[in-house]
Formats: structure tokens, sequence, C-alpha cells
């Protein structure tokens, strides 16, 4: 099998904007050059060898910082994970070197059937135990730390014992891993669960955030007529998003940010424009703040 080693060292992902590097927009991409903060790949779309997928990263890869997520470690499972997927991914890495890697808390496998789902964990001691362990054989494995996603949740576990921020805070003493601070995700999440948004996001750990993601989400409603949100990544970034992340970054200071939209994705101008948003927000904070790198 042909190596891929270079002799190239991770780029730190700077504070910020960024997007979801898409298919239909790279063409324009490399023609451009536009001055975006960076982009994040998907993982799992890149853990073949070769291809127009990579010649075309490669390429990106030569004039911007990446951002690498994954969405199939499934480290909130119950099963030990996928030493094969993992070992993939540490060749990924080696390849591209991005500044930075996350993952979500979720699962998404069990015995041989994958889905198609980041699905919730229950927060008390036994899991936690498990998801620790896991994010130490990641971090091991990659020789990095990594960033842990709070996800967009539906239901909530009779079983729970601890809050998602104390969950949260006792993986990042546990580990040393960061934390990837989705604020739709949060807004999502408190919406469906009748809490507020901004008492979550005020005791997030702050300190330990190295990057946000920003999404749209879709609004629907449960079988009694409650509000229900879908965090469906296929629209625009809703204001109260955009307000939530502009008080969050006042706190915390200018961090990279990523754009996501997967799904309906629009035209390069649009995605463009909502980075540009961002960048506006985080600019605000300071005169050349949002430009220094991730330390």
């Amino acid at each position: 099998m042909p190596s891929h080693r270079s002799a190239r060292t991770a780029t730190a992902v700077p504070r910020r904007a960024g997007v979801g590097l898409k298919p239909d927009h790279c063409a324009e991409i490399l023609a451009t050059r536009p001055d975006i903060g960076f982009f994040e790949v998907h993982a799992e779309n890149y853990m073949g060898d070769g291809g127009a997928p990579h010649r075309t990263l490669e390429a990106i890869r030569r004039d911007y910082p990446l951002s690498l997520h994954g969405v199939g470690l499934s480290i909130g499972g119950e099963d030990p994970l996928d030493t094969n997927h993992l070992s993939r991914l540490k060749r990924l890495v080696e390849r591209y070197e991005p500044g930075l890697f996350s993952e979500h808390l979720a699962w998404s496998s069990h015995d041989t059937v994958c889905y198609n789902d980041l699905l919730p964990v229950p927060y008390d001691a036994l899991t936690l135990g498990r998801v620790a362990e896991h994010v130490d054989q990641v971090q091991e494995r990659l020789g990095r730390p990594m960033l842990l996603e709070n996800p967009s949740t539906y239901v909530a576990f009779e079983r729970s014992t601890m809050s998602e921020l104390e969950f949260l805070s006792e993986l990042v003493r546990r580990t040393g891993c960061g934390l990837l601070l989705d604020v739709n995700n949060a807004y999502v999440s408190a919406i469906n669960h009748g809490r507020s948004p901004e008492v979550y996001l005020a005791a997030f750990p702050l300190a330990a955030v190295g990057e946000i993601h920003l999404g749209g989400h879709a609004p629907d409603a449960d079988d009694e007529g409650r509000p229900l949100l879908i965090d469906a990544h296929d629209r625009a970034v809703d204001a109260q998003v955009w307000r939530l992340f502009a008080d969050t970054v006042a706190r915390s200071g200018p961090l990279p940010t990523l754009i996501e939209w997967d799904n309906d994705v629009p035209s390069w101008p649009v995605l463009k424009g909502q980075a540009e948003e961002a960048d506006r927000i985080l600019a605000d904070l300071g005169p050349g703040e949002a430009r220094c790198a991730l330390a």
C-alpha cells in the first residue's frame, strides 16, 4: 500500500469562520481561493486511499487549514471501538495533519449493525467510564487530543444520574480532551426538553472548547403539539442561534467556528455568506482578535 506521509505539519485552525467542504463547491473554491478561515471534512468520506476526492482535498489542504470531523467512531457505544476504523482514521490524520479532530458524544453502531443516526447516551457513571476509556484510546492512537461534541437530543434517559454538562466536564477532567460546542445542538436540545438554552450555555465549560459549530434546524411539533426542533443541517443558521453564538463568544473570546450545511446544500455564495456573518460577529469582539491563530 503506498504511503501518503508528507513533510507537512499540522496548521493551526484560526479563530475565524470556516465551512464544510462540499463536492459541489470545490471547483469554485480552487478557482477563486476565497478568504475562508478553514475547511472541515468528515473523516469517513476520505478513508479510501486515492481517487478524485483525495486529489481535491490535497489541493485544498495546500492553501487552507483543515478540521477533521468524525461521524463513525460510535464513541458512546457499548461495544469496543472498531480498531480497523481507528487505524484508517490515524492514516488520514497523518496524511492531512488537520489542526483539529472532533467526534460526537453519541453511538451509531452495535455488533455488526451501523446506523445512519447519531444516537444519545444516558448520563451515568457506567457510560462515563466507558466513554472516557474510548476517548483515551482514540487520543493515544492518534497521538493528539480530540474534541467531543455536545449532541442534539430528543429524549432523556430515566437512568441518567447527572446533567449533560456534568458529564462533559467530568470527561474533560478524566481524559484531557477538549469540547466542540455546537450552539445549534444546545438550542435544539433545550427547546425539545423545555429548558433554557441561555442557562445551558452560561454554564458550559468554555475553557475546554476548541471549536464551535453553527447550523440550521427544522421546526416541528411532537404528538402533543409542543415545539420540536430537528437538527437538520439543511438551511441557514437561525436568528436565535446567531444571538446565542454572539453571547457565547463574548464570554469565551473568538474561536474557530464552522457553518454546517450538509443537506439541501446551497450555492457557494450563500454558504460563504453565512461564514462571513460569523466572521463579522467574531471580529466585533475586538480589533484583529478574530484572526489570531488557535494556540
